[in-house]
């Protein structure tokens, strides 16, 4: 049951879960390094503190919420 909560939409937002803590890890390590660019390394490891996903799935995500690299 837990799993399915992960992947249903916030009917505020349309964010999952997974992809509010990826935005929200990847605000506060953006605030950490002062503008600068987070590595996509770093924000794995940052992010797998909060969910279980591998380096694969986050790129996924991150190709979803529109993130690209520097």
């Amino acid at each position: 049951m837990d799993a399915l909560l992960e992947t249903i939409p916030d009917a505020r937002d349309g964010l999952t879960r997974t992809e509010r803590i990826i935005l929200y890890v990847l605000h506060e390590t953006q605030r950490e390094l002062k503008g600068r660019n987070v590595p996509t390394v770093m924000l794995y490891g940052r992010v797998v503190e909060y969910v279980n996903i591998s380096e694969a799935e986050l790129h996924v995500y991150l190709d979803r919420l529109g993130v690209r690299g520097g």
